[in-house]
């Protein structure tokens, strides 16, 4: 879980997807905070006070650029770009939906979950008759 968490390829887990949330939300919440005390302390003085709003985007840059590492990774977990982001409460719908099983184009699956496919047959056995109302009738 998080190995390159800055980068933009592969696939990631709701598990990851969601810590990844938690952790943002943390390191903004401390982040405000350690800017809104040295102001309440008079650290940072009036006149400086539109600094801190500038000192707080800049701090704030690095955990954006991992969220959206994070978003596009978990896009392609579930099949798509990692531009599906962008839609309205995708990223919410990310949080609880599954990812597709197998490999797909943006990489293995996390979870290690494929489909069982026997390459000699596919165990279905063909329908010999059907009556009218759909129901199969036995060959004996």
């Amino acid at each position: 879980m998080f190995k390159n968490p800055f980068s933009f390829d592969g696939r990631i887990r709701r598990l990851e997807y969601g810590l990844s949330y938690l952790f943002y939300f943390l390191y903004a919440m401390v982040a405000g905070a350690v800017i809104g005390l040295l102001s309440i302390t008079q650290t940072i003085t009036p006149v400086e006070e539109s600094k801190s709003d500038l000192v707080y985007f800049i701090v704030s840059l690095p955990s954006f650029y991992f969220i959206l590492a994070q978003g596009a990774k978990r896009c392609h977990d579930r099949g798509n770009s990692g531009w599906w982001m962008l839609i309205p409460f995708y990223g919410f719908w990310m949080l609880f939906a599954d990812g597709d099983i197998g490999d797909n184009e943006y990489g293995e699956n996390p979870k290690g979950i494929y489909y069982d496919v026997d390459d000699d047959s596919s165990g279905a056995e063909p329908i010999d008759d059907v009556d009218g109302d759909g129901v199969i009738i036995e060959n004996k």
